[in-house]
């Protein structure tokens, strides 16, 4: 799962981005909330841990702009301002969720899990990274603003990729995640899969995006 966190206080930001990657939550962090805006537009993020006053953005003008958009991104909000005026002006601007400082890393931990139970499998939303973007509702990619149409296999194959950019996903994470329990596919499927989307998605572009990482696995990457 890959988090965006916007705080500027990296004295709070720097252990919490520890603490939560040795969750095994794969963290991104800015200080601004233009940048964080900025990032969230350029790649594809699960929840986004938002700061409140932040500078270039405030958490709320991120989150009022993040809902008038459309976006059902999960959003935990964090602040030193937690009177009961704060919380629903926080709530009321579209965080899905509010944590007063200091917190206690146990809370925070819990609620970015029961965030994650709420979010449905299909959002209706668009998956973005580098220049390509998936249309979770219509299936289709898109590469440079080239349309893409995607067989459902292809579909789930790439969502999977986009959520765990930068992450190497191995032949059993990729099966398991794309067939059922029980179903016993041929022993090359995921290869195959692979090459089709590849074929798609990498063909008449100068930068590959979906990489194949050795003897381990598949990711997509734009380095």
């Amino acid at each position: 799962m890959k988090l965006l966190l916007v705080e500027d206080e990296a004295e709070l930001a720097l252990p919490l981005k520890g603490v939560l990657e040795g969750e095994g939550y794969t963290v991104d962090w800015v200080a601004d909330g233009q940048e964080g805006w900025q990032m969230h537009k350029a790649f594809s993020y699960d929840l986004i841990v938002l700061d409140w006053m932040v500078p270039g953005l405030s958490g709320v003008e991120f989150c009022r702009k993040l809902r008038s958009g459309g976006e059902s991104l999960p959003v935990l909000m964090l602040t030193a301002r937690d009177t009961p005026k704060d919380k629903v002006a926080g709530l009321d601007s579209g965080a899905d969720d509010y944590l007063g400082k200091p917190f206690d890393l146990e809370e925070l931990l819990a609620r970015i899990r029961a965030l994650r139970r709420r979010v449905p499998r299909f959002t209706g939303e668009r998956l973005r990274y580098a220049d390509l973007e998936l249309d979770t509702r219509t299936l289709t990619a898109y590469r440079a603003g080239r349309e893409i149409p995607l067989l459902r296999k292809e579909f789930q194959l790439l969502e999977l990729l986009m959520r765990h950019s930068e992450q190497v996903l191995s032949r059993e994470q990729i099966l398991e995640h794309l067939w059922e329990a029980g179903a016993e596919p041929e022993s090359n499927v995921v290869a195959a899969q692979v090459r089709l989307l590849r074929r798609k998605i990498d063909e008449g572009s100068s930068i590959p995006l979906i990489q194949t990482v050795y003897g381990i696995g598949y990711r997509l990457t734009h380095c």
